[in-house]
């Protein structure tokens, strides 16, 4: 029996079955899944309780804090979607119940249609196992030479970031959550170990936890990455001038104060387990390795130098 109708609870697998070519069997997506932008018009299971983009950081961990604590959802079911959709297959993910849909939607999902689809769980925490994930995708939907064709892809353009790669790496510090500091986990220390640097505090395949300042200044940091879970580069430069730019403690770090600073697109390239992670380690590769790969081109709005407190 083929797939002919599929649910998206995890922006990453949406533009994954795009790249599959597999999107005319998208019947609904999140309100998270602007990629590519023919993703956004799908309609919509899954909507967040939270507005992110009228709080401030703070307030947007803090609100995040009390629903979990309070056992309440963070993602609401849009069941009047979900039963129009009548999906065969339904993608989710295990990995964080902060960043997408998770367990309790597809719970509910499954009690609320007629028929049981089938379930599909996309839970990297490593570069190896996101291109994993486009292959078993490929051979559940059948079109097993794209998933190939796609992850011989990635790979070739992993190889060459790394064989560019200096002998001398420098200390790289990847921060996801400016107030309060929370480590860059999963799959981001890979992507800075293959871009050339050395990862800072956290390590592959852990959780992304809270990060005290001392342990920031002990870090010692060449260079430091800024990359808040779903937030763009524009954003992440904003939130930085209001957060840290006249801290004190921040000041006194090295990098602060050789202008080693920078602002990814975390939305695009990092916060998700998607295969838009390959222009992600491009991305680190041109921060930190300017010299080496200028010619390497990548998204124009993918990063920006925010530089000291002068400039």
């Amino acid at each position: 029996m083929g797939i002919d109708r599929i649910v998206s609870f995890l922006p990453s697998a949406t533009e994954l079955l795009y790249e599959l070519r597999e999107q005319d069997k998208l019947y609904g997506v999140t309100h998270e899944c602007k990629y590519p932008h023919d993703a956004s018009l799908k309609p919509k299971v899954i909507n967040t309780v939270i507005n992110s983009d009228e709080l401030t950081s703070k307030e947007i961990d803090s609100t995040t804090c009390k629903l979990l604590n309070e056992g309440k959802d963070i993602f609401v079911l849009n069941e009047i979607n979900l039963k129009k959709a009548s999906p065969d297959l339904i993608i989710s993910q295990e990995t964080c119940e902060v960043c997408a849909a998770y367990t309790n939607q597809v719970n509910k999902a499954v009690k609320i249609l007629k028929t049981r689809p089938i379930l599909y769980s996309m839970d990297p925490h490593n570069m190896k196992e996101i291109i994993e994930s486009v292959t078993k995708l490929g051979e559940i939907l059948g079109c097993k030479e794209k998933a190939k064709e796609i992850t011989v892809l990635l790979g070739k353009r992993i190889a060459n970031i790394r064989k560019i790669t200096s002998v001398k790496k420098p200390k790289v510090l990847a921060i996801e959550w400016m107030d309060p500091f929370f480590t860059a986990g999963h799959w981001i220390p890979e992507m800075i170990e293959i871009a050339g640097g050395e990862n800072m505090i956290s390590k592959t395949g852990e959780h992304s936890r809270r990060l005290e300042m001392k342990e920031v200044i002990e870090s010692n940091p060449d260079i430091i990455i800024l990359m808040p879970c779903g937030f763009d580069t524009q954003r992440t430069v904003r939130e930085y001038f209001e957060i840290l730019k006249n801290n004190e403690m921040w000041n006194s770090i090295n990098a602060v104060k050789e202008g080693k600073i920078f602002a990814v697109d975390a939305n695009s390239f990092f916060s998700k387990p998607s295969i838009r992670t390959v222009e992600g380690i491009e991305i680190i590769a041109k921060i930190i390795q300017p010299e080496k790969f200028s010619n390497l081109r990548v998204s124009d709005d993918g990063f920006a130098h925010i530089g000291n407190n002068c400039s």
